[in-house]
């Protein structure tokens, strides 16, 4: 009852923020796929929210130069898929069984078998990755931030160490599009830090999310994917394929698509 109530606010939030960030751009976007590279203050708005974006094929980047490098990376031959489960959560990463029944034989790790050190080996060169963590922004120093794994934190410092992060990487996880500004428009976070090792695109969150709500919205992005669809496009459809109550409707918005796969 009370999401129910707050969703008109969030809502008439929404609209305020396009009328102030967009105002008549709207006018000009036409029907196409939309990029979005915000400067460093606004990287962590969450613009499935604004109306004229909700049902668009959006991404966001950090940069201009960071898109391109994007959509011309090649995805690895091997087509390997990973998908991880941390500790902890409500619904204990509900979609995860369910998506390794889906890909028939992807590396599968939860339990004990979920320590950092093995899902970091494991994400090397991997084609897609599934991670369903606690995430933990930190803002004092970002690149502390961290996925909760069985045997402690996977820190963005970590993935530094990957010859080649995944071509593509689902964050199932709070907080993991949150960045830190450096200077003027520098940003320092997980997204940026592995679009330059590899990564093509990411789906992350901006916020903390209901972890009950989220594993319907994985699984429908998952079904996009697997018919061809980049990411952009399978969030899209797996946003409208939602129930439409408040908790579905704001944890679906709180998910962004980066980079260009």
């Amino acid at each position: 009852p009370g999401a129910a109530a707050r969703l008109p606010l969030v809502e008439a939030a929404g609209r305020r923020l396009e009328e102030l960030l967009l105002g008549p751009a709207v006018r000009e976007l036409g029907d196409g796929p939309v990029v979005v590279v915000p400067p460093g203050s606004l990287h962590r708005v969450p613009w499935a929210l604004l109306p004229s974006l909700r049902e668009r094929v959006l991404s966001v980047s950090p940069s201009a130069s960071s898109w391109l490098r994007a959509r011309e990376t090649e995805p690895p031959r091997s087509g390997r898929r990973v998908l991880v489960r941390g500790p902890g959560l409500a619904t204990g990463g509900a979609e995860v069984p369910e998506l390794a029944g889906r890909y028939g034989a992807p590396v599968v790790l939860e339990g004990d078998g979920a320590h950092a050190s093995r899902v970091l080996r494991e994400l090397d060169g991997a084609a897609l990755a599934h991670i369903a963590a606690h995430g933990v922004f930190r803002a004092d120093s970002p690149l502390f931030s961290s996925l909760g794994m069985a045997d402690g934190p996977l820190i963005v410092h970590d993935f530094e160490r990957l010859d080649r992060s995944p071509y593509r990487l689902i964050l199932s996880c709070c907080d993991t599009a949150r960045f830190a500004s450096v200077g003027a428009d520098e940003l320092l976070g997980l997204v940026t830090a592995l679009l330059p090792l590899g990564t093509a695109g990411v789906v992350a969150c901006s916020a903390p999310v209901n972890d009950e709500a989220v594993v319907p919205l994985m699984l429908a992005l998952h079904q996009g994917i697997a018919a061809g669809r980049s990411l952009a496009e399978a969030l899209r459809d797996a946003r409208a394929a939602l129930p439409a109550d408040a908790t579905h409707l704001a944890t679906g918005w709180a998910f962004t698509a980066f980079g260009a796969a």
